[in-house]
Order: C-alpha cells, then structure tokens, then sequence
C-alpha cells in the first residue's frame, strides 16, 4: 500500500517564521523514517478553510518541495494538488521535471482544476467557470505528458500553446514523473484520469461513495481503452491517529469545528481495521495529514499504522 504525509499547514505553536521551515523539514524527515512513501503540500497562496486561518502562513509550494529534497532521499514529491489556474502548463511542466532531477528522481505533478475564488482575486489569477478550467485542464495535461516523454513537442489548443518547446535537462524518470489528479467530478475529472492520470486522489468520503465513484472512473476507463487498474488510487484517510483512545478528545478539539463531524480519532489498529474495506474495495493508497500528525512522535503513528496495513 502507498502512504502519503500531507502537510497543508505551516502553523506550528511557538514556532517563529524563522523556525517555519526547520519544522517542515523535520515533519517530512520522521515520515520519510516511518514508512510514508509521498510528501505533499498545497498549492496555495491563502491557507485555506477548513485547515485555519486564511491569514495564517503559506509557502509556495515548488520552493518548499525543492528544499525539502535536498533533505530527504526516498519520498516521492508532490503538491496536493496544483491548480491549473496558477501557471501556465509548459513552466509546470518545466518546474516539476525541475523537481524531479533536484530529488534524484522522485517528483510527481499532481494537478487539479482549482477552486478557491478569494486567493484569485487576491493575485489576479483569471477565475473562469468551472467548465473553461476543465478544458484547461485537459490541455495542461497534455502538454505536461509532451514535455516529459517528447524532445521538442509542440501543442495547439484553445487555451495553451507550446512551439518545438525545449524541456532541459530531462527528467530523471523514464517518461517523466507520473501525473496524479485531484479531484471525484463524475463527467470531466474521472475521465480526465483515465484519459491521463497515474494517480487519482480522492478526498474521504464513506465506503459505499467511494465504490460509487470507482464504478464511474472504471467506466471512463473502459470508454478510453485503459486498464483502470494501471492507475492508483488513492485517497485522505478520514481519521486522525492517535496512541489510545484517552486521547482522542483533546486531539479532535485541534481540528477546526467545521471538519469535526466527519473525522473521527482512531489508534493505529483501529485505522488498519478502518482501512481494511477500502483496501478490498481496491483503493491503493491513503493520505494523512500533519493536522493531526504534528510532530515525529506522532508521525511515527502513522508508521506504526503502515506496518499494520503492510503486515510486517
């Protein structure tokens, strides 16, 4: 199973913004020790609601994951996940096979349609309907696979262009870093990850929804002629880890009350059991968030759980 630590926010108690950094390192470094397979952040200018303020502290995201590379050696790299809104797609592109040779090989692009209007208007990012950012989507998602696997593609859409365009040096992955797409929207998205997605990440939602929406996504993959089952899916894990059951109310007290009624607080094998039908129902992987997982020692947590899950 793959197992990946999200860090969505940057606001630690007692930590000054010179210390902001130093922290996010040591996160990314214990889930590297304790098993996870991904860190990702958000592409976000606002932190966002939901998560806390939306003055509190936000790092870019491209900035952070380059350095945190230079401090890890096996977690694949990835926003959690990039709006098509924010860059045009061939400096993505260009940015993330960046990533890929700083990391030695372990960058993903994950990439979804965007949604928050404030941070928009604040940066003056044009906002069009959400139909204009699919086909955005689409076009960004084609040129980003052109760049990675094709010497000097070029691309005409609606929306994007790109002419003979120089991706150099090229990414360290044979065909590029894979492409994990954000989002469960039934008509566009689920078609645009069997169209183009390696990974799928789907945020919680009960058992039987989930099943709902793979049964749609296999659908779309049939239409395109793609054996679902090349593509990962995975999704956030729905519940904050904690050492016992004492814990748990002090811990979901840290959680912004309206996340409240839709997470609950789980030991480690009682995650594992949580996990178990969505493990048989073919989900590949699972997200847990820096949240709740606020320091090593509750991080370890977390590998306590992946050790359960993998069975060793």
């Amino acid at each position: 199973m793959f197992f990946g630590f999200h860090m969505p926010n940057y606001t630690f108690p007692g930590v000054p913004d010179e210390g902001l950094f130093d922290r996010v390192v040591q996160n990314a470094k214990a889930a590297e020790a304790a098993g996870f397979d991904m860190v990702t952040v958000m592409d976000h200018s606002y932190q966002i609601r939901g998560i806390g303020s939306e003055t509190e502290a936000m790092l870019e995201p491209y900035a952070t994951l380059a350095a945190v590379a230079a401090h890890t050696s096996r977690v694949k790299l990835a926003t959690l996940v990039t709006g098509v809104t924010y860059r045009n797609p061939a400096l993505l592109a260009k940015t993330v096979t960046t990533l890929d040779v700083i990391s030695k090989g372990r960058a993903i692009l994950g990439i979804g349609a965007a949604w928050n209007a404030d941070e928009h208007q604040g940066y003056g990012f044009d906002f069009p309907p959400i139909g204009e950012r699919m086909d955005r989507l689409d076009e960004a998602l084609t040129i980003a696979k052109l760049m990675f696997r094709q010497e000097r593609p070029s691309f005409e859409g609606k929306h994007y262009r790109i002419h003979q365009a120089l991706n150099s040096p090229r990414p360290i992955q044979p065909g590029g870093p894979k492409i994990m797409i954000g989002g469960t929207g039934e008509k566009r998205t689920l078609r645009l990850l069997a169209q183009h997605g390696d990974i799928g990440h789907w945020f919680g939602a009960g058992l039987d929804e989930m099943k709902r929406k793979k049964e749609i996504f296999e659908r779309h993959c049939e239409a395109e002629g793609r054996d679902s089952s090349s593509v990962l899916l995975t999704m956030g894990a729905g519940f904050i880890l904690v050492e016992n059951q004492r814990d748990a109310a002090a811990v979901l007290e840290k959680i912004p009350a309206e996340r409240r009624p839709f997470i609950s607080a789980a030991t480690p094998a009682q995650g594992a059991e949580t996990l178990g039908p969505f493990i048989a129902a073919g989900f590949g992987g699972f997200t847990l968030s820096n949240q709740s997982l606020r320091t090593p020692e509750a991080i370890a947590l977390g590998g306590e759980l992946i050790k359960l899950v993998n069975g060793r």
